[in-house]
């Protein structure tokens, strides 16, 4: 069964794309901070997701539920993110337009950004982890989904790599959401999209049933025949 994707993301690369916007934040950052290992804390108040700073004063602070999608705290947390980004980001450009990409990134992440609000205003976090889980969970149920398959599977592994990344200094809510949003999108898009060569099918049958008909009729006639 062939599922079409129209003008398929893979022929923009946003993978890299995304990749480099995190890399070029986190060399400013280290630009800025003076320490290529771990990012100032300042600067990470200030570009990452502070809670306070949104629960209290708002709207001049709703830019953090975005640019904190792009900070990192340390070189381990951005070559570990990149990492899985080049993984599932590759993968989603198979699968999924530009739009649909972007849309399920940048919401999975935000999503995952509003719901880490429930740890309290003294939570402070960064990361594109909540992006990259809405990523994996588009992809692998839609990949079942698709393919009219059982999406237990999906869910079971989904589960699986959100336990295995618990752990402290974990925003897990951001993973949560983000993970969330993904299987969501995924399953929704796998379900509007219709199988290529399924009306084929169907037609290819039906012209094979025909035929064999007719040979089992001639069969008969001449069986009728032989007998007369």
């Amino acid at each position: 069964m062939i599922v079409k994707v129209p003008k398929s993301s893979q022929r923009y690369k946003i993978t890299f794309v995304l990749m480099a916007l995190n890399i070029t934040f986190y060399v400013y950052c280290v630009i800025v901070g003076g320490n290529a290992l771990e990012i100032n804390r300042s600067i990470i108040t200030i570009l990452g997701q502070s809670n306070w700073l949104i629960l209290e004063y708002g709207f001049p602070f709703y830019y953090q539920l975005f640019t904190s999608m792009f900070i990192h705290a340390n070189l381990m947390h951005i070559v570990g993110n990149l990492m899985f980004l080049l993984i599932f980001g590759l993968r989603a450009e198979e699968m999924f337009t530009l739009p649909e990409y972007l849309g399920i990134y940048l919401l999975g992440g935000l999503t995952g950004n509003l719901l880490s609000l429930a740890f309290g205003p003294e939570y402070l976090s960064v990361g594109a982890s909540g992006a990259i889980f809405a990523l994996f969970g588009a992809c692998i149920i839609y990949d079942r989904k698709a393919a009219q398959q059982s999406i237990i599977g999906a869910l079971i592994f989904a589960g699986f790599l959100f336990i295995i990344n618990m752990g402290p200094n974990i925003n897990h809510l951001s993973h949560l959401g983000g993970l969330v949003f993904g299987l969501i999108a995924g399953y929704l898009l796998a379900s509007k999209r219709k199988p290529e060569e399924e009306n084929q099918y169907t037609i290819n049958y039906y012209h094979s049933y025909q035929t064999i008909s007719h040979r089992q009729q001639e069969a008969l006639a001449a069986v009728a025949l032989s007998s007369n």
